[in-house]
């Protein structure tokens, strides 16, 4: 049962509350993050992914608490997520026209430069869709608003921040027979709806109509949260000398004031990284110093520092070694170019269909315009791949018939077309392999005989 947390409502009389915000950096900006559009209360729905950051939950069973900006300090988990936020914003994403089964692109487009250049005067396109793609990963969404003229026209492209936005379903409309989402947003100390024809929401996996699954919350929150554990104990392994255990042992009976003054005075001469191997260890009065041999190798830290690596790629579905796991063989193909399409196939693909449906969708309301990725795009710095695709493309004996020009080959390439018969000639069909010979029931010529 959903119910409805009114924070703000207390904030006056509860020392409790107020003092658990002071102490707790940044929850006083996330208490008023969204308004009641009805009143000055700040209303937190129960069942509202923001109350899980809002109340420090989402604890790993390592006993970390894994939130997107703490899950982003591990390594694995911030390259992932870069990984795949920087494929997307590589992507060119044109404009297309489909006519009576003839598309062309659309060049002179001023969507097109809010799509690929600069949504907005503080955003370039790439950053955008960074956020994009960084949101739907850690957070399972991301907002951009449509600004448009009084005329209707797309203006700007506003990326918002995740946690001021508010979802819900139009209950309104559910009553002419219509399901629709109504949306409300923070700006500041103003709160303003906004209606769904006029909101880019890209949703990430599992959207139930109103938010997705995060990835760190779902699938990666004990990995990530593993991570940290182990990040802060290897942290604090070598804080304390990198070295192994010493226990002193001593022949004679010590009172316990002794034991604690010689343990502290041990411990300010010799632990820490300040003090390791720089001064020799001298005992007195029968005192003996024995080791335990209880390091990171042994106790398999950096086995399971590995295995946390490849289970958060595997939570990201991103290949190990592109996060940098390479000590063990991949499966994701034996070549660049074979890894690269696997890569675009199982893990951009599903991203970059959502985001294109989404664009397609609020854009535009009839047939035959729509976006599209250019996902051929990240096999320009693979040569030998895109040699490969271009002698496809152009066909010939071995190859098929042809179904690019040399002029159209060129333009992806930025060249100048080169005019005359390379701007229209395709390889025909007929000359892709050479005929066979009708069989005869003629018996065959006996060879002549030899001068």
């Amino acid at each position: 049962m959903t119910t409805t947390l009114d924070l703000q409502a207390k904030a006056h009389g509860s020392r409790v509350l107020a003092e658990w915000a002071a102490a707790r950096p940044g929850a006083p900006a996330r208490m008023g993050l969204v308004s009641n559009h009805t009143s000055d209360s700040t209303l937190i729905m129960s069942s509202d992914p923001k109350i899980t950051e809002f109340f420090g939950a989402g604890r790993s069973a390592a006993g970390m608490s894994v939130t997107p900006e703490s899950a982003m300090r591990v390594s694995a988990v911030y390259r992932a997520v870069t990984l795949i936020s920087g494929a997307i914003a590589s992507l060119p994403l044109h404009i297309y026209r489909r006519t009576n089964g003839i598309t062309e692109r659309v060049e002179d487009s001023d969507l097109w430069f809010l799509l690929n250049e600069q949504p907005t005067d503080r955003y370039m396109a790439a950053s955008h869709w960074e956020a994009v793609g960084a949101n739907t990963q850690l957070r399972g969404d991301s907002f951009t608003f449509i600004g448009r003229s009084r005329s209707g026209q797309i203006r700007e492209l506003v990326p918002l921040p995740w946690s001021s936005v508010v979802v819900e379903r139009d209950q309104a409309a559910e009553r002419n027979g219509v399901d629709r989402l109504k949306y409300y947003l923070q700006d500041g100390l103003r709160t303003w709806g906004a209606d769904q024809d006029d909101m880019l929401h890209f949703p990430g996996f599992g959207f139930d109509g109103l938010r997705s699954k995060s990835v760190i919350q779902h699938a990666a929150r004990n990995a990530a949260g593993a991570a940290m554990a182990m990040d802060e104990y290897s942290g604090k392994f070598f804080a304390g000398g990198a070295h192994p255990s010493i226990v002193l042992e001593s022949a004679n009976k010590m009172s316990p004031d002794l034991i604690k003054d010689l343990a502290a005075s041990f411990a300010e001469k010799y632990s820490g990284v300040h003090n390791a191997h720089e001064k020799p260890l001298i005992l007195t009065e029968g005192i003996k110093a024995n080791t335990l041999s209880i390091d990171a190798q042994d106790s398999q830290l950096l086995e399971a520092r590995k295995f946390q690596v490849v289970d958060i790629a595997r939570a990201f579905g991103v290949p190990p070694h592109l996060i940098g796991e390479t000590s063990a063989a991949t499966s994701w193909g034996s070549g660049m170019e074979e890894q690269g399409k696997a890569f675009v196939i199982f893990t951009l693909n599903p991203h970059l269909n959502r985001i294109e449906q989404e664009l397609n969708r609020k854009f535009f309301r009839r047939a035959g315009l729509y976006v599209e990725f250019n996902r051929d795009a990240l096999l320009e710095s693979n040569s030998e791949g895109q040699s490969k695709l271009f002698r496809a493309a152009l066909g010939g004996p071995g190859q098929g018939p042809g179904y690019m020009s040399v002029d159209e080959i060129r333009r992806k390439k930025n060249l100048p077309p080169m005019g005359g018969r390379c701007a229209e000639v395709y390889f025909p069909p007929e000359k892709t392999a050479s005929q066979p010979k009708e069989e005869s029931d003629e018996e065959p010529k006996a060879p002549a005989a030899a001068a």
